[in-house]
């Protein structure tokens, strides 16, 4: 375990930073990994200057692909039913986007109880009754 979290920790130095080519020449575009296609583009040719383009040596460590930085395996859960065949030693789960409220807080509830990490909780608002103030004398 120990060993696996020092992967996780020390593949991220590992990994390089890769610019969109002409980032910044351009304002509208976003900061986000597109591979260039131009025919006489450097950075396609891999011009020294022009920036690093993804390779197989920038990946991470077999033994720890696909595990989120807490140190667990990330699973996507879409239904209450698939956490029975969960371990919650070894996964952290994430509640999928298009599951509803109804069917998110009884994921939530059933993953709470069960000892499971939740990566994307939901805080639901509770309603609590009201109750008047009472003022506080100072004693002066």
């Amino acid at each position: 375990m120990v060993a696996i979290r020092r992967l996780i920790r020390d593949r991220r130095a590992k990994r390089g930073d890769f610019k969109r080519q002409c980032l910044h020449a351009k304002a509208k575009l976003d900061d986000v990994w597109r591979r260039p296609r131009g025919g006489q583009s450097k950075q396609r040719k891999q011009k020294k200057a022009k920036g690093k383009i993804p390779a197989p040596g920038f990946a991470g460590p077999a033994a720890v692909r696909g595990f989120h930085p807490c140190g667990m395996k990330e699973a996507l859960v879409m239904t209450a039913a698939t956490l029975t065949s969960l371990d919650p030693e070894t996964t952290a789960i994430r509640i999928g986007g298009t599951v509803g409220m109804k069917k998110r807080m009884e994921i939530q509830d059933k993953a709470l109880s069960g000892g499971f990490k939740v990566l994307n909780p939901k805080v639901m608002a509770v309603e609590e009754p009201d109750i008047e103030e009472e003022e506080v004398e100072d004693d002066e």
